[in-house]
């Protein structure tokens, strides 16, 4: 499928891109194969493939441990804030 100008008009409108009348012919261009390409996979066979967890068959993931690795340093900040309520910081209003 190629995009035309007026595809490419559309697109970069929706996306409030703002594309000159000299850059337009390379994007369609490149929007246009981007589009060949995405077909072209959609058209491999596929049928009777497994989806892989991982790529090297028989590899896992090692995952670290869920743990807390840092100290709670929470009080000890607050204490520098010029203002603070419910353990949290107040600042001065901005919009009224």
């Amino acid at each position: 499928m190629t995009l035309k100008r007026q595809d490419v008009e559309k697109i970069a409108h929706l996306a409030r891109l703002s594309i000159s009348d000299t850059e337009m012919p390379a994007y369609v261009s490149s929007l246009s194969r981007i589009v060949e390409f995405v077909d072209a996979l959609s058209r491999a066979p596929t049928e009777g493939v497994e989806p892989m967890a991982h790529p090297l068959d028989g590899q896992r993931q090692r995952l670290r441990p869920d743990a807390v690795t840092e100290a709670d340093h929470h009080d000890k900040y607050q204490r520098n804030a010029p203002s603070v309520q419910a353990g949290l910081y107040l600042v001065p209003r901005v919009i009224e």
